[in-house]
């Protein structure tokens, strides 16, 4: 049934989801503690197969406080912590400054190349 020249239609409302402070991955509400326990854990073995000049110190979990006195948290404000942080987990490359992952690292610097002088 098409909707009357003078109303929209309604609007189709995105069910909240959390950044995950690891890997910077957005998930729902209840999935985002089964996948930050898990993420860490990869997150240690990748972290303890790198050469030790990559090597980073465990990522923190943010700490965002409770907005209101029901003890709500303001999910924005979570997920842009969240995001900061998995973003802080980024190592630029010596060659051209893009910033990658440690281990995609190790791939980009097999193909990076200087930029040739003019």
């Amino acid at each position: 049934m098409p909707y009357p020249q003078n109303k929209n239609p309604p609007a189709i409302r995105r069910p909240p989801t959390v950044v995950c402070y690891i890997c910077g991955r957005e998930f729902g509400t209840k999935s985002i503690s089964i996948h930050e326990p898990q993420c860490l854990k990869k997150w240690h073995n990748e972290n303890d197969m790198l050469p030790k000049h990559l090597r980073r110190p465990e990522p923190k979990k943010p700490e965002v406080r409770s907005l209101q006195a029901k003890g709500f948290y303001d999910l924005d404000s979570l997920n842009e912590a969240a995001w900061n942080s998995a973003q802080s987990q980024l190592v630029p490359c010596d060659i051209c400054g893009r910033t990658f992952l440690p281990d995609r690292l190790i791939v980009h610097q097999r193909s990076c190349k200087p930029k040739p002088a003019k």
